[in-house]
């Protein structure tokens, strides 16, 4: 169902639940009240059922139809047509899922478009509803009520990436695997830029609200809540630049200290294969003198000289000795 709750209020108070989109129309023109709409995930028939009654911009219908809007608010005469991007922490996944939220606000009527499970606005009616005086203050008190629920559930998203980041932080000087941390930071460097694409327009959009506060004769209480939504902004906004920072600074000492292991193992490889060509180096020598002597020919010079055996040994390891001091003194020994 499209039409999740719908109701009359009266002086802060529900005097009716409607079925239908047609019996809300006709006991709103019947009473001095106003009518809260939430829709699900509509049909465009509905969108433009609402969009007719209520005289709505064709403009901000037609982004209510197309969905994937930035966070906005906008002003068509009397309506107010706000996108919020509500979001929610997925402990599993260790991601962020970001929904969409549309508002329609006018003199008497509230109409919100969801396109996705969050926020939760049947807590936030049953909480208006259980504050009557709060509800009376008109549709306005409706719009603060949702922008306050959106940022309030910004803040398990950022305790979330908190404890990702700090995991991340343990991670980075331990012995985890190269390549699956360079793609965990470079992901929720990711959802971090996207959660700040949500967020960050909102200080903007609520301080535009409060500027127009006096003109359109908006109650001193709501200015307040809207005061204080603003400054719950601003905390998030901070928070989230800063994980951003963090996040570029660990990218770039991971990628250091991947620079260093990767030219430790080069260092370490280099030593080991002069190591090697040094012993070979030494082996071969003595392994020449004896294999020039080790031919079977009767002509040769010194071979039946009687110096002649010893003095191929000295010179084997004479080459050998001469080798190794050279050898160590480049250190590669």
């Amino acid at each position: 169902m499209a039409l999740i709750d719908n109701g009359v209020y009266v002086h802060g108070r529900r005097v009716e639940t409607p079925k239908n989109l047609d019996e809300t129309y006709r006991i709103l023109d019947a009473v001095d009240g106003i009518a809260w709409i939430g829709l699900y995930r509509p049909s465009p028939q509905e969108v433009h059922s609402v969009a007719r009654e209520f005289d709505l911009h064709p403009l901000a219908v037609e982004d209510a139809l197309s969905g994937h809007q930035r966070s906005k608010v906008e002003r068509y005469g009397d309506t107010l047509f706000a996108v919020l991007r509500p979001a929610r922490y997925r402990d599993e996944q260790e991601s962020i899922e970001f929904g969409e939220l549309h508002l329609f606000i006018g003199p008497d009527f509230v109409v919100t478009i969801r396109h996705a499970e969050s926020p939760n606005l049947v807590a936030v009616r049953q909480r208006m509803e259980a504050n009557p005086e709060l509800l009376a203050m008109g549709p306005e008190a409706v719009l603060y009520a949702i922008l306050d629920e959106v940022v309030d559930g910004y803040e398990p998203i950022v305790a979330g990436l908190l404890n990702d980041i700090d995991e991340i932080e343990d991670e980075l000087f331990g012995d985890s695997d190269d390549d699956a941390l360079s793609r965990r930071i470079y992901q929720l460097s990711r959802e971090v830029i996207n959660f700040q694409r949500a967020v960050h327009p909102l200080a903007g959009m609520l301080e535009w609200l409060r500027r127009g506060s006096d003109k359109y004769r908006i109650d001193e209480e709501l200015q307040r809540s809207l005061r204080d939504v603003l400054d719950h902004v601003i905390r998030v906004n901070e928070r989230v630049d800063s994980f951003r920072a963090i996040l570029e600074n660990a990218l770039t000492v991971h990628s250091a200290l991947v620079s260093r292991r990767q030219s430790d193992a080069s260092l370490a490889q280099n030593d080991e294969i002069k190591k090697i060509s040094s012993w070979a180096a030494i082996i071969f020598a003595p392994t020449l003198v004896g294999t020039v002597y080790g031919m079977n020919f009767d002509a040769m010079p010194e071979l039946h000289w009687t110096y002649g055996y010893p003095l191929a040994i000295g010179a084997m390891a004479a080459f050998a000795v001469a080798l190794y001091g050279v050898f160590k003194y480049k250190k590669w020994l």
